[in-house]
């Protein structure tokens, strides 16, 4: 098998020849076709018999609500970019879904260039405030603070990355104009959208442990007067949400200086326990530019975001180990099954220990991804018996760390876009939990991001942990938007997840489900989900009771019969060119073609 470095431009040794110059000559209905009118609001909701279209065009776009399908579609019938359609998507889903993610938020962000088959990984990622230091969420009495009181509390809060991050992006490759990007938010948050499901159902689950009582103003627009969610399919504006967004479009500068960051800074440092972030933090804030991260598997290579996202090295050391066995032959057994569960425990535990924001912390990643210290940590899974624990190994080069087992809250989207010239975007982006940290400024939500660092710095040993929270540090995410590609660098697949912690698992269960076992898109994300981090293994409802029975026996620890709800958008090329995809049923998305 080809050796692949791990931070590659994925041209080395490879054929220049694009993508697109493989694709057969496009139908002459096809270049004669006149576009149709945008469908309405209504001709868009109106759900469709399954959420995997079987079509071939190239160009689709798979996301977590119809509108933001819409946005990004509309984005590249208007030839724009796979940029601009992730402009659009966004824009919309922070209106659409905000429990989830938006413009108060973060993200990380592959994009494939057909022509010149090459992935450039685009970091969002929130930052920690200048005042920060490593005892950010200890109390008084020096004591980790429970995680609902870190939650909502201004500590939590981060620099917002992801409108800086689009930016250079569409610097870089923008086809439309930035403003018209934010066209169908604004359109939608002034004219109205529908409340879905999704945002229904989250809005009831979270007055349940976390009631907005000190948040009148997100309770007034989440809740009517008598405190209950909106109902499915009532309809709200957001007329402030589509002021900011004006004010962004005439200049993205607009949303890191000037009253939009001057309300950010006051709703921050709001009680209780405010934070710390200052006008100066907002506009000194920097996105990032890096190479992908990837592994070979099979006869692909497996490619992802490095860090501080922990999915590239965790997806790839997963991958790794399942190298050396034949999971197509195992097929979705308990065979199959046992071997993936040890592999994510054992790759779960290297994480948790290892990976922080490589600005602040020497990450290993060269020896986690290294080929015979996979091997020997696959040589730890044995058929017979799972691991009786899965404690983190010693990669080549690496400094030992305090470990750290947070999680982080599925509060998170996902999506992915293909255009017509084959270029492709996987992005997850997210506000954390469900509603960020519930503190909302001109029409949008905060991110409740710094709890996704270590709410004790310190091990029982007093060492400083990768993951401790640090000035302008960025904090560990799960986070695993994924490309994967040929030998010969031609376009695969894009997958990945929303799920916290659970994102890694989510995603490699649609790689292995591909791949491996055969299964299309649709079949990939419909699949229950299995999450093995630490000594328990979490089993959606749904899968099989005789094979859990079967790991049971084997020695695993089962929790069966749990939500794993992900949030799973795949797009996978066919053998003519065009595309195929799936929304993950679990939430309200879609995946269409143009």
């Amino acid at each position: 098998m080809r050796s692949i470095g791990l931070f590659t431009s994925l041209c080395l040794g490879a054929s220049l020849i694009s993508l697109a110059a493989c694709q057969p000559a496009p139908e002459a209905t096809q270049t004669q076709t006149a576009p149709s009118p945008a469908p309405s609001v209504q001709e868009v909701l109106t759900p469709t018999p399954v959420n995997v279209s079987q079509e071939r065009p190239k160009a689709m776009v798979a996301a977590a609500n119809p509108l933001a399908v819409e946005a990004g579609l509309k984005a590249l019938r208007d030839g724009g970019d796979v940029v601009d359609a992730a402009i659009a998507i966004q824009a919309v889903l922070g209106l659409v879904e905000p429990q989830s993610s938006g413009i108060g938020g973060g993200a990380f962000m592959l994009r494939y260039d057909a022509k010149a088959q090459t992935i450039t990984v685009y970091d969002g990622r929130e930052t920690a405030p200048s005042a920060v230091d490593e005892t950010l969420f200890l109390s008084e009495s020096d004591q980790p603070l429970d995680f609902l009181t870190a939650w909502t509390s201004g500590r939590a809060v981060g620099v917002p990355g992801v409108i800086a991050m689009l930016a250079i992006a569409h610097d870089d490759h923008g086809k439309l104009d930035w403003a018209s990007d934010f066209s169908s938010a604004i359109s939608l948050a002034n004219h109205g959208f529908p409340v879905a499901k999704r945002l229904h159902d989250v809005s009831e689950q979270v007055m349940a442990y976390s009631p907005l009582d000190e948040r009148p103003a997100t309770a007034s627009y989440f809740y009517d007067d008598q405190g209950r969610p909106w109902p499915i399919g009532h309809v709200l504006t957001n007329t402030a949400y589509a002021q900011t967004l004006s004010l962004i479009a005439a200049d993205w500068r607009n949303f890191y200086e000037g009253p939009i960051a001057l309300g950010i800074v006051e709703a921050t440092r709001a009680e209780p326990l405010p934070g710390a972030i200052t006008m100066e933090d907002l506009a000194s804030y920097t996105p990032v530019k890096r190479e992908a991260l990837c592994v070979p598997y099979r006869s692909y290579q497996v490619c992802g975001a490095p860090p501080p996202a922990s999915g590239g090295v965790a997806v790839g050391q997963i991958m790794g180990m399942l190298n050396h066995f034949d999971m197509q032959a195992l097929g979705p057994t308990r065979d199959g099954w046992h071997v993936f569960i040890d592999a994510n425990r054992l790759a779960y535990a290297d994480r948790d220990q290892y990976v922080g924001d490589p600005d602040f912390v020497d990450v290993p990643i060269e020896g986690l991804l290294d080929s015979d210290y996979l091997a020997s940590r696959a040589a730890l899974i044995t058929m017979d018996q799972a691991l009786v624990r899965a404690l983190p190994g010693e990669p080549p080069r690496a400094e030992t760390m305090g470990i750290d087992a947070s999680n982080d809250a599925p509060g998170t989207s996902h999506f992915v876009i293909r255009d017509n010239d084959g270029n492709v975007l996987s992005m997850t982006t997210t506000v954390e939990s469900p509603f960020g940290s519930q503190r909302m400024t001109h029409g949008f939500l905060l991110n409740n991001q710094l709890t996704d660092f270590a709410r004790a710095p310190r091990d029982e040993e007093g060492r400083l942990m990768a993951n401790a929270p640090a000035a302008g540090k960025r904090p560990r995410s799960s986070m695993s938007p994924t490309i994967v590609l040929d030998q010969d660098n031609n376009f695969v697949l894009a997958t990945g997840s929303p799920g916290g912690n659970s994102i890694i698992g989510y995603t490699v269960k649609s790689l292995v489900a591909m791949l491996d076992w055969g299964m299309t898109p649709g079949e990939a994300a419909a699949m229950p989900n299995v999450v093995a981090r630490g000594e328990i293994t979490r089993m959606e409802e749904g899968f099989d009771p005789d094979i859990q029975q079967d790991l049971r026996a084997q020695g695993h620890r089962i929790e069966g019969g749990r939500g794993e709800v992900s949030g799973i958008h795949i797009i996978r090329a066919l053998p003519d060119g065009g595309s195929e995809g799936a929304a993950d049923p679990r939430r309200d998305g879609q995946a269409r073609h143009p």
